[in-house]
């Protein structure tokens, strides 16, 4: 766990996240086709968020590999997701592509749901520097 994101715990993150990305104003305006179920692989924990119209209605915290389906997964270290959730993330952590292509991260599953849905999943990604991440 990182110094800026010391204390947070999953429980804690889940409600924090759900709250801070059902009232973004930028998913609120864009999220009405934000439509899909990933899942982001954080190396200690994993979630899987289900989004409903740019609502997130579920996230389920470390998952079995039945218990919920997902369209797309991201995956990284716990430094790399670390750096995502403080509030100015060094250079090459400040987006998932970014991060692809200079450091651990990777994408896997259906990328045509990913891109489909991209400006809202990118919103929330920013919103890990608002509320940190359970790593």
């Amino acid at each position: 766990m990182t110094p800026e994101n010391k204390g947070v715990n999953c429980e804690n993150w889940v409600k924090t996240f759900s709250k801070a990305s059902n009232s973004d104003p930028e998913i609120e305006a864009h999220g009405k086709h934000f439509t899909c179920s990933y899942l982001l692989d954080m190396e200690q924990h994993q979630f899987v968020v289900e989004v409903y119209k740019g609502k997130v209605v579920d996230i389920t915290v470390d998952p079995g590999p039945l218990d919920v389906r997902y369209q797309f997964a991201i995956r990284a270290s716990a430094e790399t997701w670390g750096e995502f959730g403080k509030p100015v993330p060094k250079p090459m952590y400040h987006g998932i592509w970014s991060a692809t292509f200079r450091r651990d991260m990777k994408i896997e599953g259906d990328v045509l749901v990913l891109m489909q849905n991209l400006r809202c999943f990118t919103r929330q990604v920013i919103l890990l520097r608002t509320t940190g991440t359970p790593v």
